[in-house]
């Protein structure tokens, strides 16, 4: 496909290094890597990702979704994932776009237009939709914007906009418009996950989440786990996980005062949970990671 085929010489031409680059338009950033990589664990933000080249596999919970050329990847709320970029190699580098979504423009794009929803429940906050004409098209036209700056502030809302207009096209993004719907079942999931993404090393308490989403404790387990594959708890457990090993690697902390700031209060429960997350105990995974960099 042309388009793709010049979506990544783009790409090429505004990153020479592997890494993940902020660009001058806001929410907009590139990735490039020319080997396969470790499982990376983040947390993804209500975003578009295209890649232009090589292949990435994500985990939610226990599910997969890869995605390359053919397809793209949108999320519609805060998940921690965990990602893991499957082909790649120094001929052909894996090439991504990323670009950050507005959830007020969702909004009033989904007002403005009297979206039609298909489906009678949000499903997941995570989805890989089949790549088209149009979005990529309007993809390319925002990042070439990079070549004449001054374009920027004029011209990038406008084309951003059209993005989630072309995104909420597909049906497969009816996610996407009941987490802008205001009083819906996903919007109120989506206050909830907020709660936990601020507060995750508080103690989990069900009740409180349930008030503030408004609904009953069961209700709110049901309608939580159909849109992030896990239970608050789990989910939660993820966040902590993946803050105490940014700890442990950027802060040379120790494993148990790493427990204690992302809400463990035993350190051998910490030690555990982690060494079943990420396959080695504390130390010895930090060790590993720092001889990788």
């Amino acid at each position: 496909m042309e388009q793709i085929k010049e979506l990544a010489e783009l790409i090429e031409r505004n990153v020479a290094v592997d890494g993940t680059h902020d660009t001058s338009i806001s929410g907009l950033r590139f990735v490039r890597t020319t080997q396969i990589s470790e499982p990376v664990y983040s947390v993804y933000e209500p975003s578009l990702c295209v890649v232009a080249q090589g292949s990435k596999l994500v985990m939610l919970g226990e599910e997969s979704y890869q995605y390359d050329s053919a397809s793209y990847l949108t999320a519609s709320v805060h998940l921690p994932i965990t990602g893991q970029i499957i082909k790649a190699s120094p001929n052909n580098p894996y090439l991504c776009v990323q670009l950050q979504l507005d959830m007020n423009q969702i909004f009033e794009i989904v007002q403005s237009t009297n979206q039609v929803i298909s489906n009678d429940s949000p499903g997941r906050g995570l989805v890989i939709s089949q790549i088209n004409d149009s979005l990529l098209e309007a993809v390319i036209r925002l990042i070439r914007l990079l070549e004449t700056p001054q374009d920027i502030p004029i011209l990038a809302d406008g084309i951003k906009r059209e993005i989630i207009y072309r995104i909420l096209q597909n049906d497969r993004n009816d996610s996407m418009k009941y987490f802008a719907l205001i009083g819906s079942q996903a919007q109120r999931i989506a206050k909830v996950i907020g709660v936990l993404n601020r507060e995750f090393a508080q103690p989990l308490l069900v009740n409180r989440l349930a008030k503030e989403a408004r609904m009953s404790s069961s209700s709110l387990y049901s309608h939580f786990k159909e849109v992030t594959g896990m239970s608050p708890i789990q989910f939660q457990k993820q966040l902590r996980l993946q803050e105490a090993r940014r700890l442990l690697l950027t802060e040379n902390l120790e494993a148990a005062e790493a427990a204690f700031q992302v809400g463990y209060e035993s350190p051998s429960h910490f030690s555990r949970e982690y060494s079943r997350k990420f396959g080695l105990s504390p130390l010895k995974d930090v060790r590993r990671l720092r001889e990788m960099l």
